[in-house]
């Protein structure tokens, strides 16, 4: 039968006690006066539950004040656990919580380091990104200031590149304002039943010469010949396609393909899937590509063009829905990028 220690305590401690008293009391009787075993038997069993209750309840008492300290200084800390329930004074269930107590919050703490890591990598991405087209659009205006305004064509030019510069701030303003109500849910979706076929063939018109300049095909996987309905935000959704392609033709191979499939996944829904033969991602880089203004190219480069906010207004589009977003990816064969639709019925 397991004991509390506690008690464990107690029975070893009483039977010291109640050794050493019978004993003391035995060499009295024995010196002065008779000795009676009936006597000293009663004695003993007299000191031993005296001593027990004495020891058992002293302990206790002494645990409790130890442990209640403990309790009331965890108190300090929010969502402390340990003070949901009744104060124990059982030392492997106090081990036990405390244990429990003390990963949480070191859990909690790699998650606080991860968050102000990730942070501080957002503020000095949003600088750099402001920064780069303000000090273009500052440096033109200042050109013409100190004279250039007087030549026709260098004017022309310089306003013209300028307001290419207010057009990218107004491209990170935008996207930085559409994430942030697609995050706090300010953003409401219009749902309707669409062909996602015909939508795919819009955005391939939409980017046909874009393709064309770098000689890539964009087309289906196969045949589509009846259309396929399915239930969301049809601009949202066509906003989606229209990122996910834009990148395959960014980073794709000159003479390359984007392919579009769209499958059955389950009974109700469906699976879009955009697959290109481009330059492809690294391992180490495929769990960030949806932070905002995450950037596989750290030398800064902005050949490309773009706010750097797409795939992370991608992949808020897509949960805003309740669905999912996947990406594969290998490095130097190409990347594909899949997300899940509500089929209509």
């Amino acid at each position: 039968m397991k004991l509390k220690r506690t008690y464990r305590f107690a029975i070893k401690t009483s039977l010291f006690i109640t050794f050493f008293i019978t004993l003391l009391l035995s060499v009295f009787l024995f010196a002065f006066y008779t000795i009676n075993w009936v006597l000293i038997l009663a004695f003993a069993s007299a000191s031993y539950v005296f001593s027990f209750i004495v020891i058992q309840l002293r302990v206790e008492r002494f645990i409790y004040r130890r442990v209640k300290k403990i309790y009331d200084d965890l108190t300090l800390l929010e969502s402390a656990s340990l003070t949901r329930g009744s104060i124990t004074t059982d030392m492997g269930t106090l081990t036990k919580e405390i244990d429990k107590f003390a990963r949480d919050k070191k859990l909690e703490i790699e998650t606080l380091k991860v968050r102000e890591k990730y942070r501080k990598e957002f503020l000095g991405n949003i600088s750099h990104e402001l920064k780069t087209p303000l000090f273009t659009v500052q440096g033109y205006i200042l050109t013409l200031l100190d004279g250039a305004i007087d030549d026709k064509n260098i004017r022309k030019k310089y306003l013209e590149r300028a307001n290419k510069g207010v057009e990218r701030l107004s491209y990170i303003v935008k996207d930085l304002d559409m994430i942030t109500k697609l995050e706090i849910g300010d953003l409401s979706l219009n749902l309707e039943v669409f062909d996602i076929v015909e939508l795919v063939n819009n955005v391939f018109d939409m980017f046909e010469m874009r393709a064309h300049k770098k000689n890539i095909t964009l087309m289906f996987d196969t045949d589509y010949t009846k259309p396929v309905l399915v239930k969301a935000d049809k601009e949202r959704i066509q906003q989606v396609l229209a990122n996910l392609i834009v990148n395959s033709i960014k980073y794709g191979k000159e003479k390359g393909t984007t392919e579009v499939s769209i499958e059955n996944l389950i009974k109700n829904k469906a699976i879009v899937r955009i697959t290109d033969n481009g330059e492809g991602i690294e391992k180490k880089h495929v769990s960030r590509l949806f932070e905002r203004f995450f950037r596989v190219d750290k030398t800064g480069n902005r050949k490309v063009g773009g706010s750097g906010l797409g795939l992370s207004i991608v992949k808020h589009i897509i949960e805003a829905h309740n669905e999912k977003i996947y990406v594969e990816s290998e490095f130097g064969v190409g990347s594909e990028f899949s997300f899940t639709l509500e089929k209509a019925k």
